[in-house]
């Protein structure tokens, strides 16, 4: 099963970053990839088990879970419920941990997937930069650090 494993440092504390990504309806407003995020049956959007639906910007559609979010460990888990992308069985996990030299954040983000032989690369790549390191940018921006 390939794993996708991506981190960075992000010049702000925990606490300011961890109320960019908590939301999880909220990735529309930080993350270049999504274009629009609804949640399901108007649940909240931290409420493990609400699925949100994702429009994404190259007009793919995406529908995702929340398995857990904890605001004392600053990390969630979701996973893919529906893709018009070859992703089967997708587990994501992001945790957000303070520097001790400073007041800023380690963010490590992850995947575990299956998908169709001989499209792990493919997927992987998409992953680690469509996603991650995007996401990593989109939020950066989202806090005022820029780049």
């Amino acid at each position: 099963m390939p794993r996708v494993i991506r981190s960075t440092i992000v010049d702000a504390p925990t606490d300011r970053v961890w109320d960019v990504v908590r939301d999880f309806n909220g990735y529309a407003r930080w993350h270049p990839a999504v274009q629009t995020s609804t949640i399901a049956r108007r649940e909240p959007a931290d409420e493990v088990g609400c699925v949100r639906r994702l429009q994404l910007a190259d007009g793919a559609e995406v529908e995702e879970k929340l398995l857990t979010l904890s605001d004392l460990e600053q990390s969630c888990s979701y996973c893919l419920l529906e893709t018009t992308v070859p992703l089967f069985n997708y587990v994501a996990h992001l945790r957000l941990l303070p520097v001790t030299d400073g007041d800023r954040t380690f963010w490590s983000w992850e995947a575990r997937f299956t998908t169709r032989r001989g499209e792990e690369a493919e997927m992987e790549r998409l992953i680690a930069d469509g996603i991650f390191l995007a996401g990593f940018a989109g939020a950066r921006r989202q806090l005022g650090l820029g780049d």
